[in-house]
């Protein structure tokens, strides 16, 4: 950084990738304020850092009188009024993924990227990267224990290793020497048209590789095969099918043939590396899960004791996974699944692939709350032509049913006896059911 007296304002600083590049200019020496629409467990912690925070509607007064440069959540608009006076004064603004593409190009950059499994990938490589000794900058989507629960850790090597998001095609500002490419899905179909459009954007992406470059690909997805097939780059593809599979799936103590998936992906690049593979699988059986990552704890209601298992999942594949995996675990225990669709348009565009995955859930009871609206991201004529009701009437099952996020707490307390095991799913605030759980 060029000046480490550099004042730098963060627009929707409470955001997860914004937050931890807050942290990162913030231990660089910089003076970092920010302003986010809500207080939360990311904006209480980088205040107790240090970090100057305006919550509430965001106002221009925000802007702190002498900001060098503003970087703002891709969520924030044009017409958001702190953006607005730092156009006004002049200031240099960047989004959030113009300025980590600024650090991609000062470090040896390793990009995580598909639709699902970036933030446990980028977890597990990062803890080998660690135990190998190779110090690494991180920059993820989700906390971590072993990062003093936060989404960032500064290291003192030249690598960097990023969750690399293709949500607006954010990945396309990103210039890595490795990309690890864990699958590609229909996904975020309210900015791609079609699947031709992300597999378009995905090859226009990893051709951003140099020359030298290593692409690390999941060859068990279609998608990824249809995208290297005709590829002139250095590929390294791992398999559900090759040898250290089975010796993979018996160390983890994360569940489910996706973690199987995310753990492959991370040997083959600390391979790439010339990572021992006896330091990546002492790591590997070391990792404990991310937030909301398949996150298992055991509390008590009424004398029971239940199992609660935190999940982001949010998407049709990502549901899949994580009910397979608790069955999985959990054999024959009574499951129940809370979830809470997260956007309308994701809801919409996916209905039938919402509908079929609930219609074969492997769970005693489903549970299905109202749509989480994402703010600024939801267009008003989907909004009219889907909710809950209209999700759960068309899976036509009598183990699924709606409720109000607000009747949920007591309904499970009443039928604390059918359940051992409790999956609280969804990207939104659906996950502090289990505090109301708690105090109730």
């Amino acid at each position: 950084m060029k000046n480490h007296k550099e004042k730098i304002h963060f627009i929707g600083i409470g955001g997860i990738g914004v937050s931890a590049l807050a942290q990162y200019y913030f231990k660089k020496g910089a003076e970092v304020s920010g302003s986010d629409l809500a207080s939360s467990e990311i904006t209480d912690f980088l205040k107790k850092s240090g970090i100057k925070i305006s919550i509430g509607k965001n106002r221009s007064e925000n802007l702190p009188e002498n900001a060098d440069l503003v970087i703002y959540s891709p969520a924030v608009t044009k017409d958001n009024p702190e953006r607005k006076r730092a156009k006004e004064r002049g200031i240099e603004t960047k989004s959030y993924p113009e300025a980590l593409g600024g650090l991609t190009k000062e470090y040896f950059t390793i990009a995580v990227s598909g639709a699902h499994g970036k933030s446990t990938t980028t977890s597990m490589i990062s803890l080998v990267l660690i135990e190998a000794g190779l110090d690494p900058t991180v920059v993820i989507g989700t906390k971590l224990k072993e990062f003093g629960n936060t989404n960032f850790r500064m290291g003192k090597s030249r690598y960097l290793v990023i969750e690399a998001d293709e949500w607006q095609a954010s990945f396309l500002n990103y210039w890595p020497q490795i990309i690890v490419l864990t699958n590609i899905d229909r996904e975020h179909l309210d900015y791609y048209k079609d699947l031709n459009h992300i597999l378009r954007t995905y090859k226009e992406y990893v051709s951003h590789l140099p020359a030298e470059g290593i692409l690390v690909a999941n060859n068990d997805n279609d998608n990824i095969r249809k995208l290297i097939s005709k590829s002139k780059l250095q590929v390294k593809k791992y398999s559900l099918k090759q040898k250290e599979a089975e010796k993979i799936k018996e160390i983890l103590k994360v569940p489910g043939k996706h973690n199987v998936y995310n753990a492959l992906a991370v040997l083959e690049l600390a391979r790439v590396l010339n990572i021992p593979d006896k330091i990546t699988l002492k790591a590997l059986s070391q990792y404990k899960g991310a937030w909301r990552r398949f996150e298992e704890e055991r509390i008590k209601i009424n004398n029971s004791q239940l199992i609660v298992i935190s999940d982001y999942g949010h998407h049709p594949t990502e549901i899949k996974a994580t009910l397979e995996a608790a069955r999985e675990k959990f054999k024959n225990k009574k499951i129940w699944c809370i979830f809470q669709p997260h956007q309308y348009q994701r809801t919409f565009y996916l209905f039938s692939d919402f509908v079929k995955v609930f219609s074969k859930a492997p769970a005693d009871k489903i549970i299905i709350t109202d749509i989480y609206d994402v703010a600024g991201r939801e267009k008003k004529n989907i909004k009219e032509k889907i909710n809950s009701h209209i999700l759960v009437q068309k899976i036509k099952k009598p183990s699924v049913i709606y409720l109000p996020k607000k009747e949920i707490a007591s309904y499970i307390k009443k039928n604390i006896k059918d359940i051992e095991v409790l999956i609280i799913m969804g990207a939104g605030d659906i996950y502090g059911l289990e505090k109301d759980l708690i105090k109730r």
